[in-house]
């Protein structure tokens, strides 16, 4: 390995933090500079998955922990490459900067897990981005030794650049096998009590092979356990991120800031660096209809399932814009309250998930061709199977009409709005 590039991933990495998925993860003293910032700290006041804990109460662990479980494989993957030949097209600033931004990429990141996502806001890594090139942020990350724009940039994709590297590190941040993935689905899987994430990362990191234009390539050794990481992604979302009971937790938020919002008791702007808890006293303070949500929300009171329908079941285009669900919601109530029963529109949330993505673009070397038309079973057909099985459209009510509903939802079907 190139000396310069060996010292760069080794030397001065003397500040240990513990953590309870990985063990010891040591950092120059420059970079634990950056966890001490009020910006990272928020991360410590989110949690990693937001209403989760109401179905697995293990999960109440921070975007700050996995921050730092991000930076810790980040290193050990660029230490692997380096040894398989990217240490020649490596530098010194970049390393840094890649290792700058695995620490920060969820500096940005919305309270409450994706409950946000859907609303005309920045994204999550644009704000990041911003984040890391203000002050005193910037000049904290370039005394690690990094270039403070390319670590923006890598994280940012919308930040152009002129580094020849920038292509690379992006390309590792974000992929198939990147260290957010690795993280999070040992992590999440770890702290929910379930088996079904966790992943074999030693083997996998020392099966990777350094490509300038892909980030990484790997050969058929490897194509089992990118299986394991597409099913096991899979299975997270069908029995974890979007379990039922968490998809209406998250529903009730975005209604309740829906609400805020068309009401001008909130703006966009307010939303921006809170953590959890401000959230809610937001949602609270200036949008005072939603506090019924929230207090259901803190007391498990979450809205029941009343109906669910696969895509093909219904159209989803009118509703799939999530301003436009009020109105469809009250038109639901009204058929409601023409059929007997008296309910409102705030007492129904129409739920429709956000796209998810099978990320498998790898290139496997021995087979000569892309992963998904390689000898792995997981073709093009099968990722799409998997979308499809994930994606359920919900409708959610107020817990105190569950059981009266069951009357009413034989006659009364969104499908007829």
């Amino acid at each position: 390995m190139n000396k310069s590039i060996e010292a760069s991933l080794s030397e001065d990495y003397t500040h240990p933090v513990r953590d309870v998925l990985w063990g010891h993860i040591y950092m120059t003293e420059k970079q634990a500079l950056l966890t001490e910032t009020s910006a990272f700290m928020r991360l410590n006041r989110i949690m990693q998955l937001g209403p989760v804990y109401l179905v697995y109460p293990g999960a109440t662990h921070t975007r700050a922990s996995h921050s730092i479980g991000v930076y810790h494989l980040g290193r050990r993957l660029l230490q692997n490459l380096a040894e398989r030949g990217a240490a020649s097209w490596l530098t010194h600033a970049g390393v840094k900067s890649f290792l700058a931004a695995c620490l920060l990429h969820d500096l940005g990141h919305f309270p409450y897990t994706h409950s946000l996502k859907e609303l005309s806001l920045s994204s999550h890594e644009s704000l990041t981005g911003a984040i890391m090139l203000k002050e005193p942020m910037k000049s904290l990350v370039q005394a690690t030794g990094a270039d403070p724009d390319l670590a923006a940039a890598i994280v940012d994709k919308d930040i152009s650049g002129s580094c020849t590297e920038l292509h690379f590190y992006r390309k590792l941040l974000s992929g198939a096998l990147d260290p957010d993935k690795l993280d999070y689905l040992n992590r999440d899987a770890r702290y929910c009590g379930v088996p079904y994430g966790a992943q074999d990362v030693d083997f996998i990191l020392s099966k990777l092979y350094p490509d300038r234009e892909r980030g990484v390539d790997i050969d058929s050794r490897l194509i089992p356990n990118v299986e394991s990481i597409l099913f096991s992604k899979y299975l997270m979302y069908r029995t974890v991120y979007w379990h039922r009971q968490v998809r209406a937790a998250t529903a009730m938020v975005k209604k309740a800031l829906i609400n805020g919002l068309e009401s001008a008791k909130i703006s966009g702007e307010d939303l921006y660096d809170l953590d959890d808890m401000s959230l809610f006293t937001l949602l609270e303070q200036k949008a005072c209809s939603s506090g019924n949500l929230l207090e259901s929300i803190r007391q498990n009171r979450i809205y029941a399932t009343a109906a669910e329908y696969s895509p093909d079941q219904i159209d989803i285009d009118a509703i799939r814009k999530i301003g436009n669900r009020a109105h469809f919601e009250e038109k639901l109530a009204s058929k409601l309250r023409f059929e007997g029963l008296e309910i409102s529109g705030d007492d129904i949330i129409i739920d429709i998930p956000e796209p998810v993505s099978f990320e498998t673009g790898l290139y496997v070397r021995d087979e000569e061709c892309n992963f998904n038309c390689s000898s792995s079973a997981f073709n093009i057909e099968t990722v799409n199977a998997f979308v499809k099985t994930l994606y359920t459209i919900r409708i959610f009510i107020n817990q105190k009409y569950k059981e009266t509903l069951k009357t009413f939802l034989k006659s009364c079907s969104i499908l007829n709005l």
